[in-house]
C-alpha cells in the first residue's frame, strides 16, 4: 500500500539520493538518522505507507503525510510471455507511456528499465527509435520502476528478492539523460538503497563519448556498448551517433572507463542482421578491433517489428559468427531471445510516444544532445 494521493507540493522520496534525503529531513527539523530509517523502510521493506513505518516518531510520520509521498508510475497494462517474461506499460503523463520488462532465469531475475520516453538517436534496427522522442524520465520515475516491479513480483520483507540485476536497456539512451540516470544508479547500489552489486547494474549506451568520460568520474557500474558493426561505414548506417563519435573514439572512452573504475570488461552488444553485419569477414574485423582488450561480445538475434527492413540472421549464421570470434580469441555469447511473443525482446520496446519530436543526427538538437558537456544543473522537480 502506498501513501495517499500526492499533490504538487509534496516531495517524492523515490529518486532522492541519501544526501538529498538527509537534507530533506533536516530541513523539516529532524535528525539526519531519520533519513536512514526512511531508506530502510522504502528499499529494504518496500513500504510506501508512512503510517506503517512504526519505528518513526508519530509526529514525524504526521509531517511526512503532508510534505512527502512515494509516487509510482501508473501501470496501464501488463503482458506475460509464455517463457515467464513480463512487460509493463507505464504512464508518463496523460498521453505518453514507457515500458519495462522482467526476465526471470534460474539463478537471477533481470529488470530492464527505461530512461526516456522514446529515443532520439534513431538506430536503424530498434523499434523504440522509430517512435521518436518526447522527454527524459526523472530519477524518481526510474527508481519507481524498480520499486514497482518488486511489489508486482511479490517481494516481501526478509524474503528473497525477485530482482537481482537491473539493466538500463529499455527505452531511451541513458547517457542522454545523465543527470537523472546517475542518481538512480547510486540508489540502486547504495547499501541503504536496493544494495545491488555494481556488477549487477548495467548501463547500456550507443556511444555518447563525452558522457562516457563523465560517467567514469561519477559512478561505477557495469558498462555495455551498442556496437553492432565492426567498421565506421556500416556503423554510420546502423547507429547514426557514430557519425559524431566514430569507433576509435568510442573504444578509447570504453578503455578509459575500465581503467578508471577497475572494471573487468566492457560488453559489446551486436545485433545480428541477415546479410548486413553477420558475415565471417565482419567477425574477423571485430577480432582485429578488440583482441587483447577487456571486451566480450554479446550476439543478439534481431527481433523484428512492424515496418522494419531488416531480418534476423539464421541460427547457423549466428553460430558460425560466434565460432569465428572464439577462434580469434574473443569471448562471445549468443543472447537467448526472451519475451518476443509479447514484443518484450531486445529492440522491441515501443511504449506510447505521442507529441513526439523526431530527431536525426543531422539536426542541431541531436548534435547538442550528443556532444554537450555535462555540467551540474538543478534536478528535475519531483
Amino acid at each position: 500500500m502506498t501513501a495517499p494521493a500526492s499533490t504538487d507540493a509534496r516531495t517524492n522520496l523515490l529518486g532522492l539520493e541519501r544526501p538529498e534525503l538527509e537534507a530533506f529531513v533536516v530541513a523539516q527539523g529532524n535528525k539526519p538518522f531519520r533519513a536512514r530509517q526512511l531508506m530502510h523502510w522504502l528499499y529494504k521493506r518496500g513500504e510506501g505507507d508512512f503510517n506503517a513505518m512504526t519505528d518513526l516518531a508519530r509526529d514525524f510520520r504526521a509531517q511526512l503525510l503532508t510534505t512527502a509521498d512515494v509516487r509510482l508510475p501508473e501501470v496501464l497494462s501488463r503482458h506475460d510471455s509464455a517463457d515467464g517474461t513480463r512487460k509493463w506499460l507505464l504512464r508518463a503523463d496523460a498521453s505518453q507511456a514507457f515500458e519495462m520488462v522482467f526476465i526471470p532465469e534460474t539463478e537471477r531475475g533481470t529488470l530492464c528499465i527505461s530512461s526516456q520516453v522514446g529515443c532520439a538517436l534513431d538506430c536503424a534496427f530498434c523499434s523504440t527509435a522509430q517512435q521518436g522522442f518526447n522527454r527524459n524520465l526523472t530519477a524518481a520515475e526510474i527508481i519507481g520502476q524498480v520499486w514497482l516491479a518488486q511489489r508486482e513480483l511479490g517481494f516481501t520483507p526478509g524474503g528473497e528478492r525477485p530482482i537481482t540485476n537491473v539493466v538500463f536497456m529499455g527505452m531511451g539512451e541513458p547517457l542522454a539523460n545523465f543527470r537523472q540516470v546517475v542518481p538512480a544508479i547510486r540508489i540502486l547500489m547504495d547499501d541503504l538503497g536496493f544494495d545491488i552489486s555494481r556488477r549487477r547494474v548495467t548501463l547500456s549506451t550507443s556511444g555518447l563519448v563525452p558522457q562516457m568520460y563523465k560517467l567514469a568520474e561519477e559512478v561505477n557500474c557495469a558498462l555495455a556498448v551498442s556496437l553492432h558493426a565492426p567498421n565506421d561505414a556500416l556503423r554510420d548506417e546502423l547507429v547514426p551517433i557514430n557519425r559524431l563519435h566514430p569507433i576509435a573514439e568510442l573504444l578509447e572512452a570504453c578503455w578509459h572507463y575500465i581503467d578508471e573504475q577497475n572494471g573487468r570488461s566492457v560488453t559489446f552488444e551486436y545485433v545480428m542482421l541477415d546479410g548486413v553485419n553477420d558475415q565471417r569477414a565482419h567477425a574477423r574485423e571485430l577480432v582485429r578491433l578488440l583482441k587483447g582488450r577487456p571486451a566480450k561480445l554479446n550476439l543478439i538475434p534481431f527481433n523484428p517489428f512492424p515496418g522494419t527492413r531488416y531480418q534476423r540472421s539464421p541460427q547457423a549464421v549466428v553460430q558460425a559468427f560466434r565460432d569465428e570470434l572464439l577462434r580469434g580469441g574473443l569471448m562471445a555469447t549468443i543472447r537467448r531471445t526472451r519475451g518476443d511473443d509479447i514484443d518484450a525482446a531486445c529492440g522491441q520496446l515501443a511504449g506510447r510516444v505521442n507529441d513526439r519530436t523526431r530527431i536525426r543526427l543531422g539536426h542541431k538538437l541531436a548534435q547538442a544532445v550528443a556532444v554537450a558537456p555535462v555540467t551540474p544543473e538543478p534536478r528535475a522537480s519531483r
